[in-house]
C-alpha cells in the first residue's frame, strides 16, 4: 500500500531527522490527501506514479474551492498551502529515492511557488511593560504565567520550546538555558536579570505548590501538575493579553517577534539574532531588517524637522 511507504517516510523524519510533531502531522496529512486521490483514479503504487499525476493533483489542490468549517467557500487554495504539499511530495521522494524504494525523485521536478513573505507582528514596548507587569495576589498559577512570559520576551523561544523546557536546562546562576530547538539542535540562550529574577521567584514559591508525586522534570506545570499542551499553554498567555488590557489578536510568535524586533531597533548584529532564534539560515531572520526599516523609517517621519 502506498501510505506504508509515507509511514517508513515520517519515521525517517521524527528518528532521523528530529523533526517535530506538528511537522510530522502535517506532511502525515498533506501525504495521506495525495495517496487518497491517487487511489481513487486506479494507482495503486508509488512506482506507477508519473509526474504528469502530480502536476494533475497539484492543479486538483489549486483549484477545489477551500471548505470553511462543513461548506465550501469561494477561496482558493493559498499559495502558502500549495507550498507545504509540494515540499511534502519533495521530502518524500527524496528519502525514497536514497532509500532506493523509488528509482527517481519525480519531484525534484515541481517548482515551489513564490512565497509572499508576510512580515512578522510584534508588540510595541508599552503593550510588553503593562503584559509583563506582574498580577496581584500572587497565585503558584499566576507565578508560572509570569515565569512564562518574562522567559519568552528574554530568550525568543518558540512556544515548544517554552513548554517542554526542563529544570536541567536551567543555569539560572550563570545567567542563561540550554534549548533544544528544531531538529533537536542545543542552543545556549542568556537571559535577563528579570527574566531569571522571575523564574526563580516560580521555582521558590509557585512550583513546589503544583508539584505531585507524578509531576515530570517540566519547569512549567498546570494546576494538575501535569506539562502544558501546546493549547494550554497559549490560552493561559492569551488569559494575560486579555487582563492587560491589549485588545489586538495576538499570535503565539508575537513574543518571539518583539524579541527578535526589539533586539535589532537597539543596535544587536543579525547574526546573533539568528543565533539566539535558532534559525538555521540567515535568510529566515532577515525579515526583521523590514521590520525594523519600517520602524526607523516612522521614527524619522515623526522626529525629523524636515521629514
Amino acid at each position: 500500500m502506498m501510505q506504508n511507504l509515507v509511514e517508513d517516510f515520517l519515521v525517517h523524519l521524527k528518528h532521523e531527522r528530529g523533526q517535530s510533531d506538528l511537522t510530522l502531522k502535517t506532511y502525515s496529512a498533506l501525504l495521506r490527501s495525495f495517496v487518497l486521490w491517487a487511489e481513487k483514479r486506479g494507482i495503486k503504487d508509488w512506482g506507477a506514479v508519473q509526474l504528469s499525476d502530480l502536476m494533475a493533483y497539484l492543479d486538483h489542490e489549486r483549484t477545489r474551492p477551500v471548505k470553511d468549517g462543513e461548506k465550501k467557500s469561494g477561496r482558493k487554495l493559498s499559495s502558502e498551502s500549495l507550498y507545504l504539499i509540494i515540499a511534502a511530495l519533495r521530502g518524500f521522494y527524496r528519502f525514497a529515492e536514497n532509500e532506493k524504494f523509488l528509482p527517481q525523485n519525480l519531484a525534484e521536478n515541481l517548482s515551489l511557488p513564490r512565497r509572499w513573505k508576510r512580515l512578522p507582528k510584534s508588540l510595541s514596548s508599552v503593550e510588553i511593560t503593562r503584559l509583563l507587569t506582574p498580577q496581584k495576589p500572587e497565585t503558584p498559577s499566576s507565578l508560572c504565567d509570569q515565569a512564562v512570559l518574562e522567559l519568552a520576551y528574554a530568550s525568543g523561544l518558540r512556544l515548544s520550546e517554552l513548554r517542554t523546557i526542563r529544570l536541567e536546562q536551567l543555569h539560572l546562576d550563570a545567567g542563561f538555558i540550554n534549548v533544544i530547538g528544531k531538529g533537536n539542535k542545543e542552543r545556549v540562550v542568556p537571559l535577563g536579570r528579570k527574566a531569571i529574577a522571575a523564574i526563580q521567584h516560580y521555582l521558590d514559591s509557585g512550583r513546589p505548590k503544583l508539584v505531585t508525586a507524578k509531576s515530570p522534570a517540566a519547569l512549567f506545570l498546570t494546576k494538575r501538575g501535569t506539562p502544558f499542551a501546546s493549547v494550554t499553554l497559549w490560552l493561559r498567555i492569551k488569559h494575560r493579553v486579555k487582563h492587560a488590557g491589549i485588545e489586538r489578536n495576538i499570535t503565539p510568535h508575537m513574543l518571539r517577534h518583539s524579541f527578535a524586533t526589539h533586539l535589532l531597533e537597539n543596535g544587536a548584529d543579525l547574526r546573533v539574532i539568528q543565533e539566539l532564534l535558532g534559525h538555521a539560515n540567515i535568510s529566515t531572520t532577515e525579515v526583521y531588517t523590514h521590520v525594523a526599516g519600517n520602524r526607523l523609517r516612522e521614527v524619522h517621519r515623526k522626529f525629523h524637522p524636515r521629514s
